[in-house]
């Protein structure tokens, strides 16, 4: 998959770019020329030069110039040029190589050299000339380049006149994979998945401390603010932390549910919602259901009449960000619905948690992870809960809540690198920056014109590509995790659908935002996207 294109320059567009980026590079960096107002370059011998170019879309980004008729500008530098030069040589003059600034760290260097060796070699030049701009010595040195003769100035630049033989255009490629191998070496991942999320640096650091007892009093005292801070947080009068993850979360709800009287009302407008009724029939509940296509949205008059309709309705279970799509539940509606019906409102909120404000004041159970929104590492599972919850020997030790609620959330052996972690990723939340993030991007992908689900309205902290079915969103992702960038786009429920996600839960800088935009900009390139496929 190309990313950028490589190529002699032939249309005057191209031209028109070489001749600014010309006048950029020798006049404003390397001071060779004066400046002009139309602040364009063009060489004095741009009619006899063939310009090999690197282009990134429709924007020139670097640029070698090759002549090879006689006099040489080495010939004005150097007097007696041919006395030096082998008596069979067959020389061009390589020049004006430039990229631009924003592209140096990319492989434009390197590929539009490798282009220029074939040239030569295709027009049977068995050496080349070049003047290296004397603080590039080194680098050219790399390619193969020998230098000779004294360096010399021009205006307010130095140079350094030297050669390449044919025998080093032959053995440079092996010069040049070398290279793009050590360019190429892995870089540091960037993840954008919901799960691990990318944490920040502190985070990392506090899950390496050494572990402690859980029976120790620095770890209960850091626990015991953790729950004060998750229950001020949310406004839930009670918080209890297990080791685990949201699954567990909700089936320690699901097992309480079993005591109430009456039968449910479970919402589900995609595959977290569905998981809710997997948890439901595991334990045995008895209960009704809004069922819903993937992001269609569930209708408030809709869970009115069903209420309206089952008075023995009692509790109502419903995710409050749906993982799956990014779409929100108008959670203080629902709630409003429920208090008029008399019915407890259950939620399942690992998604919200942390990326969009949450209020439990009034709700009977509310579940999240610590490896979502609140940004830290997986494997604490959490749950909120309105009433004290007193033991109950007829559920499962580990799925019993009371036994939580009633040990101060340390039953069973616990994890002091967890709850450290999460404090400190408590620390470090930012809802106001994932809001912002998720416009950007989605402006970005307006711009770009990948389509995706929902609007403002939807989750900051998922965003939804939904390709066309010309195009492969494991494609896409395996693109991405080649460029060091992990998307959701592997599980089942996202490749059936050809739907990749990004997740904005964590930690993310502004470099790596720019950096996911840019390589989905070069991947709409690479598979052609344009406005009309998509």
């Amino acid at each position: 998959m190309m990313e950028f294109i490589y190529k002699i320059a032939s249309d005057q567009e191209e031209y028109e770019q070489i001749y600014q980026l010309n006048y950029k590079t020798f006049v404003e960096e390397i001071p060779q020329h004066g400046q002009n107002e139309r602040q364009l370059l063009i060489d004095r011998f741009d009619g006899e030069n063939t310009y090999i170019i690197a282009k990134w879309r429709n924007e020139v980004v670097g640029m070698i110039a090759v002549r090879a008729t006689r006099p040489f500008s080495l010939d004005q530098k150097i007097e007696n040029l041919d006395e030096i030069l082998p008596t069979d040589a067959r020389p061009c003059e390589i020049r004006l190589l430039s990229v631009k600034e924003s592209f140096r760290m990319s492989p434009v260097f390197f590929r539009l050299c490798e282009l220029l060796v074939s040239y030569c070699l295709e027009h049977n030049y068995n050496m080349a000339l070049i003047s290296g701009v004397d603080k590039q010595i080194p680098l050219y040195k790399k390619i193969g380049f020998i230098p000779f003769g004294e360096i010399v100035a021009s205006g307010q630049a130095r140079f350094q006149p030297m050669y390449l033989t044919k025998e080093q255009f032959e053995s440079s490629t092996k010069v040049f994979k070398r290279m793009l191998a050590r360019f190429s070496k892995p870089k540091k991942p960037i993840s954008f998945l919901p799960g691990p999320v990318q944490m920040h640096p502190a985070v990392q650091e506090a899950l390496a401390f050494s572990s402690i007892s859980h029976r120790d009093q620095i770890f209960t005292k850091e626990l015991k603010e953790v729950q004060n801070r998750l229950s001020r947080l949310t406004g839930a009068k009670f918080t209890d932390l297990a080791v685990g993850t949201g699954t567990l979360a909700n089936d320690i709800v699901a097992a309480q549910l079993q005591s109430l009287r009456g039968k449910g009302l479970i919402l589900a407008a995609g595959e977290f919602g569905y998981r809710l009724i997997n948890h439901a029939d595991r334990f045995h509940l008895n209960y009704l259901t809004i069922e819903k296509q993937w992001n269609e949205p569930i209708n408030l008059i809709e869970i009115r009449q069903v209420l309206m309709d089952n008075p023995d309705i009692t509790w109502l279970w419903t995710v409050h960000c749906e993982t799956s799509t990014g779409y929100v539940f108008d959670l203080p509606a629902i709630e409003q619905l429920c208090s008029t019906a008399g019915v407890e409102l259950c939620v399942d909120a690992c998604s919200s948690v942390g990326i969009i404000p949450v209020s439990f004041q009034n709700l009977l159970f509310a579940t999240s992870v610590s490896g979502k929104g609140l940004g830290s590492y997986p494997g604490l599972a959490i749950i909120f809960h309105r009433e004290p919850i007193i033991s109950n020997p007829d559920i499962p030790r580990y799925l019993d809540l009371g036994l939580y609620h009633n040990t101060d959330s340390v039953p069973f052996t616990h994890s002091s690198n967890l709850v450290k972690a999460l404090r400190v990723a408590m620390d470090n939340m930012n809802l106001l920056n994932i809001e912002n993030n998720a416009a950007a991007i989605r402006r970005f992908l307006e711009k770009e014109s990948y389509p995706f689900a929902g609007d403002d309205s939807y989750s900051p902290g998922i965003i939804t590509i939904q390709l066309p079915a010309n195009l492969s969103s494991k494609d896409l992702g395996d693109y991405l995790k080649q460029k060091h960038i992990y998307t959701s786009y592997e599980s089942q429920y996202l490749v059936d659908r050809n739907w990749l996600q990004i997740s904005l839960m964590g930690h993310h800088s502004e470099d790596e935002l720019q950096i996911l935009q840019t390589e989905l900009a070069y991947a709409k390139e690479a598979f052609s996207v344009n406005s009309r496929a998509l």
